[in-house]
């Protein structure tokens, strides 16, 4: 960023330097008059004791007065364009702005000043938020849409199926339903937690607390889904009391376990519980079949999936991943993702203590 010129700063600057320029003009001038005519038309003066000038006086009153409007007019005129340019630029963007043209931009030159440089990019900065958050939400629209399309098909057909006789009543077929009414609650909840954390309202209940044992109670309610994928968890936790939100990370470990059954390839999986030197560290690792470094940081983006998972016909929201990020930003930590050996490790890390 240039440094900043302050607006008021400079026009005293300017004027002060016009009026000083004027009068060194004038009085340097005047001298330089005098000084002709007495040397070459002293009869052209006015004679003294006289109040009037003369006409070659009038003529130096009337050059020099001349000259410093003209003097006066440029510096102004230079001043206010460095002033009004970016000022008219910005109003012109704000009209099409208001009009629905988001990727209007405001312009300023290098000559543009303090507080005028910074209102345009200020304002340049505001209309790429606007246009992002415009896209954005286009996105999650289309994206929410087509993630709720699928359970609640399934359910009208399965539902319209009962009502008409094509399927008979049975416990699979209820049971079935009930997974997909549980697939929409969970879609719905993770939506709400990657809004609130959008917002800045996604609220913690933070305490010491057992969390490697909250860890084995998660892990014994889904490991019958890993291991019918193929999937081996094995626990590597430190025993103690951590500070978090219990069931927030609870929540973060489901969403990271349900992305490796989806996603990982048969092999073993590790789940890691970590707490050091102030950190704790919560890790799920499986061993492949790996994510592309490119689209690794945009994982924990929503609705993104790696192309390892389109490329198997992975399933999932597209938001569990979104959910680990948010809850562990809300605990002042962050969610990573990166290579370890053929696989990956998808970890949570956020400041603690055991």
């Amino acid at each position: 960023m240039k440094p900043v010129h302050g607006l008021s700063r400079q026009i005293v600057l300017t004027v002060t330097l016009l009026v000083l320029s004027v009068v060194v003009a004038i009085t340097v001038g005047s001298y330089v008059f005098y000084f002709v005519m007495f040397a070459y038309a002293p009869g052209h003066l006015a004679p003294a004791g006289t109040w009037m000038p003369s006409g070659p006086e009038w003529g130096w009153i009337v050059l020099s007065t001349l000259g410093a409007l003209v003097l006066a007019a440029f510096a102004a005129t230079k001043l206010s364009r460095r002033i009004l340019a970016p000022l008219t630029s910005v109003a012109g963007s704000l009209r099409r702005v208001s009009n629905g043209d988001l990727a209007a931009r405001a312009t300023s030159d290098d000559r543009s000043l303090g507080e005028a440089s910074l209102l345009v990019e200020d304002f340049n900065v505001m209309a790429e938020r606007l246009e992002r958050m415009a896209k954005e939400q286009v996105f999650w629209n289309a994206a929410i849409a087509h993630e709720l399309r699928t359970p609640v098909t399934i359910l009208r057909g399965r539902i319209q199926g009962l009502a008409e006789g094509v399927f008979t009543p049975s416990e699979a077929l209820f049971r079935t339903l009930l997974g997909q009414v549980e697939n929409l609650g969970r879609l719905i909840e993770d939506l709400r937690v990657v809004g609130l954390a959008d917002s800045g309202h996604l609220t913690l209940q933070v305490e010491r607390c057992d969390l490697a044992s909250g860890i084995r109670d998660v892990l014994a309610l889904t490991e019958p889904d890993l291991r019918a994928k193929g999937l081996l968890p094995e626990l590597r936790v430190d025993d103690g009391l951590a500070a978090c939100d219990p069931a927030r990370m609870r929540q973060a470990l489901l969403a990271l376990l349900e992305n490796a059954r989806c996603h990982a390839a048969p092999g073993w999986l590790e789940i890691g519980l970590e707490c050091r030197a102030g950190t704790c560290r919560l890790s799920v690792t499986d061993s492949g079949p790996g994510i592309d470094p490119a689209i690794a940081s945009r994982l924990f983006d929503a609705f993104q999936r790696g192309d390892a998972a389109r490329l198997q016909g992975g399933s999932g929201s597209g938001l569990g991943l979104a959910v680990v990020r948010a809850i562990a930003q809300a605990h002042g930590g962050e969610a990573r993702c990166h290579a370890v050996g053929g696989g990956t490790r998808f970890e949570l890390v956020w400041p603690g203590d055991c």
